[in-house]
């Protein structure tokens, strides 16, 4: 349930960011999984002294300093790193961000991106604040060659009604406010929360509003809790995604928090459940 609410936080927090693109960095801690994963993609990972508990990605990540959890870092930590660049996260503690901005630390802060072509930007921020500017958009135009491509493939066939779960007990679907729709709207379906908010839902909603495919991306899925959603959604026969068996498991850490890159394969995927008979590339 912590780590749901945590994922609740990321997916509603607000964006923004700062710092100084002038300075020439060497030594970088972050404070967040994207951050992380950015820096990887950017392949500056040789200047990455630290991130946190929850930085699992790339593998090679894991090795790294750890200053504490997304939540809570350790300024002490942090400061025996001597970084000069630290990007933080809408999540990071505001009382410890005014700290090392007073102590004349260079903070660049990224929070959760609205939507893919918001996490593009981010990226393209970054590579311009660690001198790969360039590299970043090189990146940023093959990703998104790769999500025309899902568009084109996808284009012809009719919209399915589309549900994202990513909370239980109570049910919390994915609505146009986050990112996450931008994997319905994108990989060419439906969502039965159009022009609403993500929130808790009733189980009749759902029955009512019909949906053809279901996606869970719940935290716990290493522990069952997906599967046993699964369970409870094959209960309820009305539904379309029941009867015809279109209920699919995502990994949410990577659906839920994804870089540029990652949003991308994540499509990729969540299109072929949509679109089962579309030619579609999906990426290893």
């Amino acid at each position: 349930m912590k780590r749901f609410y945590l994922l609740l936080m990321l997916l509603l927090t607000p964006v923004a960011h700062n710092a100084d693109a002038g300075q020439k960095v060497e030594r970088i801690v972050s404070l967040g999984p994207i951050n992380t994963e950015n820096v990887y993609l950017l392949g500056a990972e040789d200047r990455l002294v630290g991130n946190t508990v929850y930085c699992v990605r790339p593998e090679a990540a894991k090795q790294i300093a750890k200053v504490g959890s997304v939540l809570q870092a350790s300024l002490e930590k942090i400061i025996n790193l001597d970084p000069d660049l630290i990007l933080t996260t809408g999540l990071s503690q505001s009382a410890q961000l005014r700290q090392l901005k007073q102590l004349g630390y260079n903070v660049a802060h990224f929070d959760q991106p609205r939507s893919f072509e918001e996490s593009c930007n981010h990226l393209i921020e970054l590579g311009r604040l660690i001198g790969r500017e360039e590299k970043a958009r090189s990146i940023v135009s093959q990703l998104k060659e790769r999500v025309r491509a899902i568009t084109n493939a996808v284009g012809s066939y009719p919209p399915p009604r589309v549900a994202i779960q990513i909370g239980a007990e109570p049910l919390y679907l994915v609505g146009e406010d986050s990112f996450l729709n931008d994997f319905i709207t994108l990989g060419g379906g439906i969502n039965i929360l159009e022009g609403k908010e993500s929130g808790r839902v009733s189980y009749e909603l759902v029955v009512q509003e019909d949906p053809e495919v279901i996606i869970i991306a719940i935290m716990g899925s290493e522990t069952g809790v997906a599967a046993q959603e699964m369970k409870t959604w094959q209960k309820i026969e009305p539904i379309s995604a029941v009867q015809d068996n279109r209920i699919h498991i995502i990994n949410p850490d990577i659906a839920c928090s994804p870089s540029p890159a990652t949003f991308v394969s994540t499509l990729e995927i969540i299109s072929h459940y949509l679109h089962p008979k579309a030619q579609l590339e999906v990426s290893p």
